[in-house]
């Protein structure tokens, strides 16, 4: 470690209370948790690995691997497929390298032909870059490449037709490679790894998409006579031999004791304090997360504390980035400069260059997506600022570890955002730290999802009998279903892609609400961005006010059927928020429970949602200026739910009347799906919720929790899973919080269709005090 650097490394307990020290902001920091330093446990290099190979490490200043490494290298060389989970920064990319490249360096022919070849898929561009420089850097004679969707027509031909080592993501994978394999033919057949970086990004249905599209890359890999060995990684999954295994389908061993050096890690949880501001419906409203993260960078860039700020969307690490850099030029004009923003959007050159400025120094301070969350090695950074909670503790411990990555002192920040989740973290550490990370939800078997991938596998090669148990239980139904809707035909030698279309097309894998919507303007023809086909209704109506990339549009029409919108520029001095109408009726009773005379159930539902109308509020005061009826079809979702009912007696005795029942189950509901992210891996965003005072099929009181994603992508299963915990926690966030009626820290949702109307704090906790105390 250089001197610079240690001298840093020892500031970071003393930064933060000189930055909780500074008055007004007393009784922000909520808790401080403080990790110990950890010595390295080195191993012996592993006598296998090519002599070129061990040597270019060497001449980097890696003089001894760690032991994880080793083990991990070890059982990828011996053909074991294995995982490896280990903490940032503790080197995991030497674990598969060195068995990669010492098989291109042993298998290449004299003439230097291509024998051995390595596959490398990363969930960003970013991420994929990062590993070519390194690999670059090591100055060995190994032909490496990106694929992706940066590369020129030439590049690709060229890895296509030479590349040793390829890096690219799964959604290049779906759409070129597997599509196109016959052109592929050569390096396919020689593959001999395939490497699966941060494979804990794979969950939801993202997750269950990327398992399919490995089926079939194993698939065409055994046409081509490969059999190649699976390399997982992630600093932060849970139970990773079984996450490994349901991604890959293959038996996967786990290395998972770090043996990697780390200095001390402070992590405080921050509060921004109430505003004199009120919001909806007359509630509290504290500081935004995003501006008191501005103040934190910039007083942090100040003090020269090399700091990545964390923010959720592209707009706010913009003008978190603005912000600060104005403040710093209240101190001092020349520190302006060194404060940017980084964010997907930015040209392939411009994310280059910022990611070398920081790296060497140039930069002090970053506001970033969580394009930066993965393992972008950019060593020197000593503190981490995460304006909101990530989502999860995983996210939380990847967002942290992008800190101390010199083993030098950490410095961590989680700047609680005016939400039931973050406000239940910041007063409750004990569900944060101690804790493992949340299991890695996704369902492969999900038949919305497996449809799509056996339709393209069978247009890459004709689907046989032998072929669907590779793909889960469910594809012989699923494989039935194609053929009835005429999109498969049976033949003697399997089953064929009868469509002219390319079956990669039927399926966006990091997507699953629909074809996207076009967002066009309306006075040149040009295409401004997309959005979700299933959030277009909500968002992109006609007469919505829609916000892109800080630029304000007023949409005149939305045409379902060509999957556009057209809009133009506009400042009308209102927002717009759509009203909907939301059904849910109960298909099947998977599974359940009795609580005592409540009981909490599982299973299958059929949703239906109907934006019927929107509100016009006068910014920025948020006041009702209007309302406008809309005429848009109904949406169908058939999904997966947890639910739970109550009956009327056990009501009336604890006090609820027939008056105060649905605010009390909306209010519920609201809370229950902010803290559901907590148990399991999703975001609020995934999720939906419907209460209701008498259900149809129930009989009594229903609030019915459900994933937003046709067929279910694992959430509400997890939900069902954990409900003691989840709806404790959810009783204690609404009971903790300091507001008198309901405010968004608690019961409010920035997501409801009925305008957060009606909720009942008093009775929510009434209502959740029957449910937990007949379970």
């Amino acid at each position: 470690m250089t001197s610079t650097a240690s001298s840093r490394a020892r500031r970071g307990s003393e930064t933060l209370r000189r930055l909780a020290a500074v008055p007004g902001r007393e009784d922000r920091l909520t808790h401080l948790e403080t990790l110990p330093p950890r010595a390295a446990v080195h191993a012996p290099w592993p006598t296998w690995v090519a002599d070129d190979v061990r040597e270019a490490f060497l001449a980097r200043g890696l003089d001894q691997p760690w032991r994880h490494q080793v083990q991990a290298a070890d059982a990828a060389h011996a053909g074991q497929h294995v995982v490896l989970s280990t903490g940032t920064a503790s080197g995991k990319s030497l674990a598969y390298q060195l068995p990669a490249l010492t098989a291109i360096r042993d298998g290449r022919g004299s003439r230097g032909q291509r024998g051995a070849t390595v596959l490398y898929l990363a969930p960003t561009k970013a991420l994929a870059q990062d590993q070519l420089a390194g690999l670059t850097s090591l100055g060995l004679d190994v032909r490496v490449t990106t694929h992706d969707g940066d590369s020129s027509h030439d590049l690709r031909d060229w890895a296509r037709d030479h590349g040793e080592y390829i890096l690219t993501n799964p959604d290049m994978l779906h759409r070129s490679l597997l599509p196109g394999h016959a052109r592929w033919a050569a390096f396919l057949g020689s593959l001999r790894y395939v490497v699966v970086d941060e494979c804990h990004h794979y969950r939801g249905v993202f997750g269950a998409h990327v398992s399919q599209v490995l089926r079939r890359l194993r698939r065409v890999c055994d046409h081509y006579g490969a059999h190649p060995t699976f390399v997982l990684a992630s600093a932060t999954v849970a139970e990773p031999e079984t996450a490994a295994a349901r991604l890959t389908g293959l038996p996967v061993s786990a290395v998972t004791e770090d043996c990697s050096p780390r200095g001390e890690v402070s992590l405080a949880l921050w509060e921004p304090p109430f505003t004199s501001y009120a919001g909806e419906n007359g509630a509290p409203v504290r500081r935004a997360a995003s501006s008191e993260t501005a103040d934190l960078l910039a007083d942090l860039v100040a003090e020269d504390v090399r700091t990545l700020a964390f923010i959720k969307s592209r707009r706010g690490a913009e003008q978190v980035a603005i912000t600060a850099a104005g403040l710093l030029a209240e101190v001092d004009p020349s520190l302006t400069g060194r404060v940017a923003a980084y964010r997907g959007g930015y040209l392939p050159e411009e994310r280059r260059a910022i990611e070398q400025a920081l790296r060497d120094g140039s930069l002090i301070g970053l506001a970033a997506t969580n394009a930066l969350e993965l393992g972008i090695d950019i060593s020197g950074l000593d503190a981490v600022l995460m304006a909101g909670f990530p989502g999860t503790r995983a996210g939380l411990w990847q967002q942290v570890g992008r800190a101390g990555r010199e083993a030098q002192d950490a410095l961590g920040i989680l700047v609680a955002r005016d939400d039931p989740l973050d406000t239940y973290l910041v007063h409750h550490p004990e569900a944060l730290f101690g804790q493992p990370v949340e299991a890695t939800v996704f369902d492969p078997d999900n038949p919305y999802v497996l449809g799509p991938h056996l339709c393209a596998a069978a247009q890459e090669i004709p689907l046989t009998d032998a072929d669907l148990p590779l793909f889960g239980d469910r594809a012989p139904d699923v494989v039935a279903g194609l053929v009835e809707a005429g999109l498969l035909r049976r033949r003697p030698r399997g089953w064929f892609w009868t469509d002219r279309r390319r079956a990669v097309d039927l399926t966006d894998i990091r997507s699953a609400g629909g074809s996207p919507i076009q967002l066009v303007e309306s006075e040149t023809g040009r295409v401004v961005g997309t959005v979700d086909g299933g959030r277009a209704h909500s968002e992109a109506h006609e007469g919505a006010v829609y916000v892109h990339r800080g630029e304000i549009w007023l949409v005149e029409t939305l045409d379902l059927d060509e999957h556009v919108a057209v809009m133009s520029r506009a400042d009308p001095g209102y927002s717009t928020s759509a009203r909907e109408i939301t059904d849910i009726s109960i298909v099947a009773e998977r599974t359940g429970e009795d609580w005592g005379r409540c009981r909490l159930s599982f299973g299958e539902v059929d949703v239906s949602h109907q934006v019927v109308s929107y509100l016009k509020r006068r910014q920025p005061s948020g006041e009702v200026i209007g309302e406008e009826l809309l005429d848009l079809p109904e949406r169908a979702l058939r999904t997966s739910a947890v639910w739970w009912t109550v009956p009327d007696d056990l009501l009336t005795g604890a006090g609820l009347s027939a008056a105060d029942v649905p605010g009390s189950a909306h209010a519920a509901e609201h809370c229950s799906i902010g803290l559901l992210p907590l148990f399991a891996t999703c975001d609020r965003w995934d999720i939906g919720g419907v209460s209701t005072a008498l259900h149809g099929d129930t009989g009594m009181l229903t609030v019915f929790v459900y994933d937003g994603h046709p067929g279910g992508a694992g959430f509400a299963e997890r939900g069902f899973a954990a409900a003691r915990a989840w709806l404790g926690a959810t009783r204690e966030a609404i009971a903790s919080c300091a507001c008198a009626e309901g405010c968004p820290s608690c019961i409010q949702s920035p997501k409801c269709g009925n305008q957060n109307n009606p909720l009942d704090k008093v009775g929510a906790l009434r209502l959740l005090d029957v449910l937990l105390a007949q379970g």
